[in-house]
């Protein structure tokens, strides 16, 4: 690794293209909680760093479960601050005590506060802005008051980023159309997922006795256990499921609506069907002995585990939720797409699919034009500042 910030980055046709940076880039997220923004940016900044740039991986608070994913060689700025904003005042010293060449952020609100620091700072380095989900409808099923001010920081303040950059052209399209920034001033980055660690990943053994020889199919859900997720949809499609075809229901992930969706388990009787373990540091594993995946989002930015399954060859069903799965599906090509809330047609898609396996060749094949290769490469051109 060159130290002095020189990255070697894979291009498309397996050619190494060197881009040169001068001291370190600075990546700002709010903590390392187990979600998928905060594993696609932990992607980024571990492929980052391979590759030879000098990374901070900057935090409002070091905490969550991915820390344990953080390579011991990679440099952590705990901020020490109980919530974003209140990381303001360190996160304006770190600035004018490190001066990294480009500093990346990754959520809105977090972005805002990227935005006030370099302001305040007085620094002029370059700072991307990322967006991962779809603000519209992240603003219309949040309970925080305070979100319903979002769209006018954007607006006001995003214009301050020297780069704006969704993860879908979903996305994309809502931030315009809920703050008015001009869609020409928004890039789409489809987010790193692909990697060759994940795929070795995928091949570890797994001890559940759910995934032994001989032992019915496994539909699987990965994600937070949030009301944006809509697990309740998806777990009363499998009761439906059930009543056909003898399969069971792993969810994988932690939320605050475990005892909301421990109870609908109850009441309909699924308790011998239907596990949900909790967050697992390698879902993979899960993921490639499955015979289904599902996603039953309400809404999404991208949809990071429609990806990661197809990776490994397992079939996927998914709502047709903004923002990311058609794209990530080229309309149901790559897998079968249903009206978000549609118990019934869940359930259909999930039978169809467990009857009808496809190639699991194909899927591994679209899923790599999300690889972290590509990923890298478009990031690197934004934080090169070539002035």
């Amino acid at each position: 690794m060159n130290k002095q910030g020189s990255g070697l980055v894979p291009t498309s046709d397996g050619q190494d293209k060197v881009f040169f940076h001068q001291g370190k880039i600075a990546i700002f997220l709010p903590s390392l909680r187990g979600g998928g923004v905060e594993r696609a940016m932990l992607l980024l900044t571990k492929g980052l760093a391979e590759r030879g740039l000098n990374i901070d991986l900057v935090l409002a608070q070091a905490e969550g479960p991915y820390l344990a994913q953080v390579p011991p060689e990679l440099n952590i700025v705990n901020l020490q601050a109980p919530r974003v904003l209140a990381s303001l005042p360190n996160l304006i010293h770190y600035l004018r005590q490190e001066r990294p060449t480009a500093l990346l952020s990754a959520m809105d609100h977090a972005n805002i506060v990227a935005l006030w620091a370099r302001y305040l700072s007085g620094i002029s380095k370059r700072l991307v802005v990322t967006t991962h989900n779809t603000l519209s409808l992240s603003i219309k099923n949040s309970s925080n008051r305070t979100s319903q001010l979002m769209p006018f920081l954007i607006r006001h303040f995003y214009p301050w980023a020297d780069e704006i950059v969704a993860v879908s052209k979903g996305v994309a399209d809502d931030l315009t159309l809920t703050t008015g920034l001009p869609r020409e001033k928004i890039q789409v980055i489809y987010n790193p997922v692909v990697t060759p660690d994940m795929l070795k990943e995928a091949q570890t053994p797994l001890d559940h006795p759910w995934f032994a020889s001989g032992e019915p199919p496994v539909i699987l859900a990965v994600g937070r256990l949030t009301k944006q997720k809509d697990f309740p949809t998806l777990i009363r499609a499998f009761s439906l499921v059930q009543q056909q075809y003898r399969a069971r229901l792993m969810i994988l992930g932690e939320g605050e609506e475990r005892p909301i969706l421990s109870r609908l388990i109850q009441e309909l009787g699924l308790e011998n069907g239907v596990t949900m373990p909790g967050f697992v540091s390698n879902p993979y594993a899960y993921m490639s002995r499955a015979a289904v995946f599902v996603l039953s989002s309400a809404w999404e930015g991208l949809g990071i585990v429609l990806i990661e399954a197809l990776a490994v060859g397992t079939p996927v069903v998914s709502t047709n939720c903004k923002s990311g799965p058609s794209e990530i599906l080229d309309n149901g090509k790559y897998g079968r797409l249903i009206p978000v809330g549609d118990v019934a047609e869940m359930a259909r898609a999930i039978l169809y699919t467990l009857q009808h396996q496809p190639r699991t060749e194909i899927l591994k094949c679209r899923a790599m034009d999300f690889s972290l290769e590509k990923s890298l490469i478009e990031y690197v051109k934004l934080l090169h500042n070539p002035t």
